[in-house]
């Protein structure tokens, strides 16, 4: 995803192998290749890029066979290649995969397990096939019920590919500018907003639509990653989404909750909003409900799908397709069956405690901070002027490739180390990830 692209990270651009010199042959032939198919805008991740074949579990297996752990794709969210949905997306694949127009069990067998996680007020599920496309839908549906167009997103935020989200999604560079109808908020940083951050948060989202409505453009959403993942990982305190959607709801906006990535069990809870005491008005989930399968949706208060239903014919030829609903309706089975949640929530709170443990020894640790599996650990120049310690957290983001453990960064000094592995992760395999972390940082 681009919000994985964060200013400053050391990036392959996919069309310049100049910048390949360091590979072996074969490695070198695949990025010229890649380049010369799939033109400039694609980029590689590593100042080596890794050539993987394989996935099992929380481990990545390259071309010779080595393994790597992988503390980043969120994706997989289970696992990769996870044999319940495997065997599931086959088994469906042998019987039936058509568009959603026919009348077919699985599709509601899904809507109802997912409406069964969420709170009562949301009563109908949409099905798309990417987060892009679910956040895209939300935004139809709630410009439909409000009239409105104006949009709040957060600095660094990154909710999608699509035209109408790329200019919601600041993360993505200078190059891709954001629409007049959009304003920004800075996210609520509790290591550099102290006590009264979300008292802040919430009267910027109040001036921001204020701003908005000056220029003539009427309140539509708060529009938000409920971990606010790519500005930089921002979980607490707990509360904090609760007086931010009544400010929006105040403006005459809706609250969505973009779960895109703290969804499924990732935050040590199902959902990311449930953290906080709140209920959004639409959920927008991606591909980890099919565990990478592309499946994808949202979940909305029915009375805000009355004027859009009445005035729109819309379908999604794929959206929520017998395949992609077994997958999905194997992920929840997964979750619940081995407990992913509250592994999430365990493994987490150990890794935190032992990032925390490095921070003692390594004053380049200025602050850790997450919920289950999805942490941000921020690093710093100087703790006193916390100065983002960027070219640093670089080397350290292909320092760790080079141990064979997988990161990457975000926020807008790209120093936050974004841990955000599979849910399956284990004690043992979290402290591989600290020795080899430990073991960096001690250079």
């Amino acid at each position: 995803m681009p919000d994985d692209a964060p200013k400053g990270m050391a990036m392959i651009n996919a069309f310049d192998p100049s910048r390949a010199a360091g590979l072996g042959e074969r490695e070198r032939a695949m990025v010229e290749r890649r380049g010369r198919l799939l033109g400039p805008a694609y980029r590689l991740f590593y100042e080596r890029p890794v050539h993987f074949v394989r996935g099992e579990g929380a481990w990545l297996f390259d071309a010779e066979g080595n393994r790597y752990l992988d503390c980043y794709n969120n994706v997989a969210s289970l696992g990769h290649a996870h044999p319940r949905v495997v065997e599931a997306i086959a088994r469906q694949a042998a019987l039936l995969n058509t568009h959603t127009r026919y009348l077919h069990d699985t599709v509601l067998d899904l809507a109802e397990a997912l409406l069964a996680t969420m709170p009562a007020s949301l009563g109908h599920v949409m099905f798309t096939c990417t987060g892009s496309e679910a956040n895209d839908l939300a935004l139809r549906i709630a410009r439909a019920h409000t009239g409105g167009e104006g949009i709040v997103v957060t600095s660094l935020a990154y909710h999608g590919v699509t035209a109408s989200l790329a200019e919601l999604s600041p993360s993505l560079g200078e190059g891709v500018p954001l629409g007049r109808h959009v304003a920004t908020v800075a996210p609520p940083d509790a290591y550099r907003g102290g006590p009264d951050m979300p008292a802040r948060f919430a009267a910027d989202i109040a001036a921001a639509f204020a701003g908005l409505r000056r220029h003539g453009i009427r309140p539509c959403a708060l529009l938000v990653d409920t971990m606010f993942t790519s500005d930089g990982v921002f979980p607490d305190p707990a509360g904090l989404l609760a007086v931010a959607a009544a400010a929006a709801r105040e403006a005459g906006a809706l609250f969505i909750a973009d779960e895109v990535q703290p969804g499924f069990g990732r935050t040590g809870t199902m959902w990311g909003f449930a953290r906080h005491g709140v209920e959004p008005d639409i959920v927008t989930m991606g591909k980890p409900m099919g565990n990478g399968h592309p499946v994808a949706g949202l979940a909305i208060r029915p009375e805000l799908l009355e004027r859009f239903g009445r005035t729109v014919r819309y379908f999604n030829t794929f959206g929520g397709n017998p395949v992609s609903a077994a997958a999905g309706l194997a992920v929840l089975e997964v979750l619940r069956d081995e407990g992913l949640p509250a592994n999430a929530a365990a493994v987490g709170a150990h890794l935190m405690e032992g990032l925390r443990a490095l921070a003692s020894r390594h004053a380049i640790i200025g602050d850790v901070r997450g919920a289950g599996l999805s942490i941000g650990c921020e690093l710093v120049g100087d703790r006193g002027t916390r100065e983002p310690a960027t070219a640093e957290t670089a080397r350290i983001v292909n320092a760790l490739r080079e141990r064979r453990v997988l990161i990457s960064a975000s926020g807008p000094g790209a120093n936050i180390l974004k841990i955000r592995p599979p849910l399956c992760l284990t004690r043992d395999q979290a402290d591989i990830f600290l020795g080899a972390l430990d073991e960096v940082l001690t250079g």
